[in-house]
């Protein structure tokens, strides 16, 4: 029995064109039979391969130098355009001093190259920008000036717009700028900068209420060489579209930080007693302390009283229609109205709650500079 014998060839085997590259690298570098024998190939195929990519290499060198020359050619058609479009607004200059079709070309090089414009114009341009470094050298004095308009802008803007000349001087040595209160004061008025300012003062009369009233321990002897020395309060009113919302605070004479606060939209005895017992939650309830206030029914009703015997504080109270005897209190009231509610319109009493609380917390008692502390 004779048997068959397949004639049918063997499938070729596929490559990618990376294993191609890589096997003509190979073959470099080894040679040719030996690359075939390393890869299982036959020689033919490496020297097929080698042709069909000289033969791309060829083509896409072609297609480079073709795209490269249209680039060059789109470019100086591009630029003649240019020109084209420079010399109806400059031929009026052409045979100008240099210096005049310098200013030409600051004019429209938002519009026009550099390049373009000193090509059309015949200047050269490292004249241009001689003169441009020429107009931007500035004096030493300005530099100086300029260094300290930023400075005090960025001291004024973190103060909120609170801080006058003076304030800001401390502010900025403190930082270690050198500056005086004239040359703060003179850059302010350069910028148009000026702090918030205060509204003319209108008195407020008190009812007579007929309660007792406290000795005045105080005597406007506002020093205090310790904490938990001499406090002081008072009430104020805050405006809002919704009608009034009053402000108790506690301050201590020493930090003349705000110690004791609370804001409800009536005046009542409450209102003060509430302020008077944050103050002592936060000092841990000393005892002997001066509690130095005005007059009002407020501070005189039986309920506050009642609260200074029962930790053991001793009440003060200024004489009659006298606010210098508790002008470290105004002039908190002062700051607060000034440097945060002038100016500003509060539509509703959370609004202005929330405002003061921030001054409060967030500026007075812990970054604000006070003059009485230095």
């Amino acid at each position: 029995m004779t048997k068959t014998v397949s004639t049918s060839k063997k499938p070729r085997k596929q490559h990618s064109p990376e294993f191609r590259s890589e096997a003509l690298k190979l073959a470099e570098r080894i040679g040719v039979t030996a690359a075939a024998r390393e890869l299982s190939l036959y020689e033919s195929q490496r020297y097929n391969w080698r042709s069909k990519q000289q033969n791309q290499q060829t083509s896409s060198e072609r297609e480079l130098e073709m795209s490269t020359e249209i680039a060059r050619l789109k470019r100086q058609l591009a630029e003649r355009d240019e020109e084209l479009a420079i010399l109806p607004k400059g031929r009026d200059i052409l045979r100008e001093a240099p210096e005049m079709k310098y200013v030409f070309i600051e004019k429209h090089q938002a519009e026009f190259s550099i390049k373009a414009m000193c090509r059309v114009l015949r200047v050269a341009r490292s004249g241009w920008y001689t003169w441009c470094q020429r107009r931007t050298r500035i004096s030493t004095r300005q530099q100086f000036r300029q260094h300290c308009d930023s400075v005090v802008l960025a001291a004024f803007t973190r103060s909120k717009q609170r801080y006058g000349a003076p304030r800001l001087t401390d502010e900025l040595r403190a930082q270690g700028y050198p500056f005086n209160v004239k040359t703060v004061a003179a850059s302010l008025r350069r910028q148009g900068l000026r702090a918030k300012a205060s509204r003319k003062f209108s008195p407020v009369s008190y009812r007579a209420h007929g309660l007792p009233v406290s000795e005045n321990l105080l005597e406007q002897d506002f020093y205090a060489s310790g904490p938990n020395q001499k406090w002081a309060g008072d009430i104020t009113y805050l405006r809002t579209d919704e009608g009034w919302l009053y402000l108790a605070v506690v301050i201590d004479l020493w930090s003349r930080a705000v110690i004791g606060w609370s804001m409800s939209p009536r005046m009542t005895a409450q209102l003060a007693c509430d302020a008077l017992q944050m103050a002592l939650w936060r000092r841990k309830r000393p005892r002997n302390v001066i509690v130095h206030t005005d007059r009002g029914g407020q501070y005189c009703s039986a309920d506050y009283q009642a609260q200074l015997k029962r930790h053991n504080l001793r009440g003060s109270m200024s004489a009659k229609g006298c606010c210098y005897d508790n002008a470290c209190v105004e002039s908190f009231f002062h700051s607060l109205k000034v440097e945060c509610i002038h100016g500003e319109h509060f539509i509703s009493r959370e609004i202005m709650r929330a405002t003061v609380f921030n001054y409060i917390e967030c500026d007075y008692n812990r970054w604000r500079r006070h003059s009485w502390c230095g």
